[in-house]
């Protein structure tokens, strides 16, 4: 038995029962297998990653090109290819800061080269649809890509998406796997398809500096402030994503219930990755979304999702989702919700009938949601994002 007498726990002991939803909720950092680079023999280098990380020397390498093992580097020397291997053994070294996962997918998102396309992921830009040139900025459809999931930690009680955007919990805050630092973790491999929007930031700008937004922006900081003391989560006024990321994370949501009724696939199978970034962060501004889907086939998916982003397509989707966020089956009850006066939530006009969506599609367990910001509802007052479509 343990001795807590010398240093006594301050918290207050909870019980819950052995099969509690809340007894762990896991950590899991997802990233998507983006190329950084239109370089062909660094993204061949890869792909065959299992066998040439053994590769000590440029002979092993000609040796294994004599066994018929590197017929995809043809087109390269061995002292090409020994140059690229070394250079990924010495990036893999350096430093142990962790990349921001999501700029590094913006920013091969937002600049589709066809360069990079290869066996495992592939872009192709098309127009944007009719009627939301203005709004939308660019379309990619995204015809293949492969998303890795690793499980690196646990919460209790509260889960990950009550804390942070990111994976990053503080380390009081997260159970580790083992009772020794682990050497490996636990991760799985998909393939899927997507398709990528990115919003205009010259209007989303003009939309932000609103004064009805500015005032929404600040009842949602409260809710957000009082959420996070509620739980005793310290600072309450951190880790707030602001009216940009309650317009995207909203409209991701609409669309993807949306896609679900024709894509062939259900809306727990589609999720969503949302880029919301201020101009005053490091790096620049970031406005998009990413709905995709992925299995675990080696294959991947049929292109369901994909097809639905072609520019007719998606002009009569996002019209329909639209047409469908105007009016909710609780109204008036859904559209006059107000995140902090009825009640400590983090969302505003939103509910299961209209934008809430099975939560292992949503990044954020269904928070940081309201339709008002999207189009026009029964209730005065706002300026919602698509009013003028």
């Amino acid at each position: 038995m343990r001795d807590f007498e010398e240093k006594p726990c301050p918290e207050t002991a909870q019980t819950i029962l052995l099969g509690a939803s809340n007894s762990w909720f896991p950590i899991a950092l997802s990233a998507l297998s983006v190329p950084a680079k239109s370089n062909k023999v660094k993204q061949l280098v890869d792909e065959y990653w299992v066998v040439l990380e053994k590769a000590t020397s440029v002979e092993i390498i000609s040796a294994f090109r004599n066994i018929g093992q590197l017929n995809a580097f043809h087109d390269y020397s061995d002292q090409q290819l020994w140059d690229a291997i070394k250079a990924k053994k010495e990036g893999a070294t350096e430093g142990e800061e962790l990349p921001d996962l999501k700029r590094a997918e913006w920013e091969v998102f937002s600049n589709p080269d066809a360069d990079r396309n290869g066996p495992d992921f592939k872009l192709r830009e098309v127009v944007p649809p009719k009627g939301y040139s203005r709004f939308l900025s660019r379309v990619v459809l995204v015809e293949r890509l492969r998303e890795v999931r690793a499980l690196i930690g646990f919460t209790r009680i509260e889960s990950p998406g009550d804390l942070s955007d990111e994976p990053e919990v503080a380390p009081e805050k997260r159970g580790s796997l083992s009772r020794r630092p682990p050497e490996w973790v636990p991760a799985s491999e998909v393939r899927g398809e997507g398709v990528f929007l990115q919003f205009s930031e010259e209007v989303l700008g003009e939309w932000l500096r609103e004064k009805s937004t500015i005032e929404r922006e600040r009842e949602f900081r409260e809710a957000h402030r009082r959420w996070r003391q509620s739980r005793r989560i310290e600072p309450a006024d951190a880790d707030f994503p602001g009216s940009r990321y309650v317009l995207l994370h909203s409209f991701a949501h609409v669309l993807m219930r949306q896609f679900a009724i024709e894509c062939g696939y259900s809306t727990a199978s589609i999720r969503e990755r949302i880029y919301a970034r201020s101009r005053e962060l490091e790096g620049g501004p970031m406005a998009g979304i990413l709905l995709y889907t992925a299995a675990s086939d080696s294959e991947g998916t049929l292109g369901g999702l994909v097809a639905l982003g072609e520019p007719q397509s998606l002009g009569r989707h996002i019209d329909q989702a639209l047409e469908q966020a105007r009016l909710c089956a609780s109204d008036p009850l859904c559209v006059e919700h107000h995140p902090v006066r009825d009640g400590v939530t983090l969302h505003g006009a939103a509910c299961h009938a209209c934008l809430f969506v099975p939560e292992t599609s949503c990044e954020r367990g269904n928070k940081y949601l309201d339709r008002t910001f999207l189009v026009p509802t029964f209730k005065d007052g706002g300026h919602p994002f698509f009013g003028a479509s």
